[in-house]
């Protein structure tokens, strides 16, 4: 294929708004899949978790409250009975039977109060573990919406970046003959370059010095003849620094 230097030079600017392009998508992609924001998520989702087995507990634990203080507000009021009974009693032995129960009574609501107040530091223990746990979900909320606000404006950002170099690689590539343009299309979608610079006896796509007799090569090729780089397959575009 012939063409003209000029118009293989132009090349290179495309080659170099399409590695803009993919650079740029690539970034989008990244942030997309945002590992950071997965990170903060699962942890949400495992402190959501905690909250509800520790609200469990403190409802278990209420429950277990309010059936004591039934308990004992059943257990005085039967003392508050016997006790009225016993002031009007004549016979000695139902006296001695109302005593009996009351001194039981007395030590179920020792038993009963003792259980209230252990429940009652377990509860404040277990509703400082839910204030904790819930502290801790704020703060893992706060930081992923944070940080979900922060991509959408860099993916918007990007995408702006993205559709100004793809509208510059259309205006640019419009400057390049069709079958020219068509073959470095051809060579990227295949090999990942359409064009490298030959710049000091070095292909650019492939960073690799090319050999003295692909040197010898491309010098003998005519300056309009369009020469594929050994290494990368992209079409070689040749420059005064090219070292031939």
């Amino acid at each position: 294929m012939k063409a003209a230097p000029e118009d293989q030079v132009i090349l290179l600017d495309v080659q170099r708004l399409d590695n803009d392009v993919t650079r740029i998508e690539h970034r989008i992609t990244s942030l997309r899949k945002g590992d950071q924001l997965t990170e903060l998520g699962t942890k949400a989702a495992a402190l959501r978790g905690e909250l509800a087995a520790a609200t469990g507990l403190v409802e278990d634990a209420e429950r277990e409250l309010a059936r004591l203080e039934s308990d004992t507000a059943i257990a005085q009021a039967r003392v508050e009975r016997d006790t009225t009974l016993l002031q009007n009693v004549a016979n000695a032995k139902d006296a001695a039977g109302l005593q009996s129960e009351l001194d039981s009574l007395q030590r179920r609501i020792g038993d009963l109060e003792t259980s209230e107040l252990e429940v009652m530091e377990q509860l404040d223990g277990l509703r400082a573990r839910v204030g904790d746990i819930e502290a801790q979900l704020a703060d893992a909320d706060a930081a992923r919406a944070g940080l979900a606000a922060e991509r959408d404006a860099e993916i918007a950002r990007l995408e702006a970046d993205r559709a100004s170099a793809v509208q510059s690689r259309a205006d640019v590539a419009a400057k390049v003959p069709d079958d020219l343009l068509a073959l470095y299309d051809r060579q990227r979608a295949r090999y990942g370059f359409g064009a490298s610079l030959l710049q000091g006896g070095v292909s650019t796509a492939s960073g690799v010095t090319l050999t003295a007799s692909d040197l010898q090569t491309i010098r003998a090729a005519a300056p309009d003849d369009v020469v594929l780089c050994p290494d990368s397959d992209a079409i070689l575009v040749r420059t005064p620094e090219s070292g031939l």
